[in-house]
């Protein structure tokens, strides 16, 4: 069996552990030794590493012409939290040199303009501009994105972040990373909870971890560069 065989299905494997409530973390990060990844390089903090980033190319105007818009994807139960998944038209998604305005097509965004670096595979307590989350998109990550405040937030992220760990040891990621989901705060959310990945959007009322484990599953991986390499750390 290969890797990317096994991580798939010890992935399949985690989400049916969230669908009966065991949301322990899978895998082991001797699993997730990367294969073909180079050798990152650390700062001083945990779980923090830094790539070197892309080529930049340059566009006059990164904002995205108008497309299709996005369509539900397929039958799906919404479940106590309202969860809608939507499968969102893949734009053109250059490299853009710091500072260009890019208006993206979905909410959160699900392709286009991004940042030549891209952000490292972690949890994080602040905001990341989205023009470096998209880049980890296409990176094959899939974002866990919650706006709340106060006590709200005391009851999302720990459930998000056992989301998080559920997801098993990716055999293309330094153990350092481990897997590529980020989970991060997002002001610009229009719900208190929602994810991306490469082409697909998820928004939702509250934490559903058998929903958000599904979607998970089905889009981790899927950009059109499938690399776990280590993202910059802000």
């Amino acid at each position: 069996m290969t890797p990317r065989k096994g991580f798939a299905l010890a992935l399949s494997a985690c989400a049916a552990a969230v669908a009966f409530a065991a949301l322990g973390a899978c895998g082991s990060d001797d699993e997730a030794a990367g294969a073909g990844a180079p050798p990152p390089s650390k700062d001083a903090s945990s779980d923090r590493t830094v790539a070197a980033p892309h080529p930049v190319e340059k566009v006059p105007d990164a904002a995205v012409d108008a497309v299709a818009p996005p369509v539900e994807a397929g039958p799906f139960d919404a479940g106590p939290c309202n969860a809608r998944i939507e499968a969102v038209p893949v734009v053109a998604s250059p490299h853009v040199p710091e500072g260009t305005p890019v208006v993206y097509t979905s909410n959160p965004p699900s392709s286009g303009p991004h940042y030549d670096t891209w952000a490292n595979f972690q949890e994080l307590t602040h905001e990341v501009d989205d023009r470096h989350l998209v880049h980890s998109l296409e990176h094959g990550a899939v974002l866990l994105l919650y706006k709340c405040d106060g006590a709200e937030c005391d009851a999302i992220v720990p459930a998000l972040r056992a989301v998080r760990d559920a997801v098993p040891a990716d055999p293309l990621c330094d153990p350092a990373v481990r897997t590529r989901v980020i989970l991060a705060p997002r002001a610009a959310n229009d719900v208190p909870v929602a994810a991306a990945a490469w082409g697909h959007t998820y928004r939702a009322d509250c934490v559903d971890a058998v929903s958000l484990a599904s979607f998970i599953q089905d889009h981790y991986g899927k950009g059109t560069e499938d690399l776990c390499i280590p993202g910059q750390v802000f």
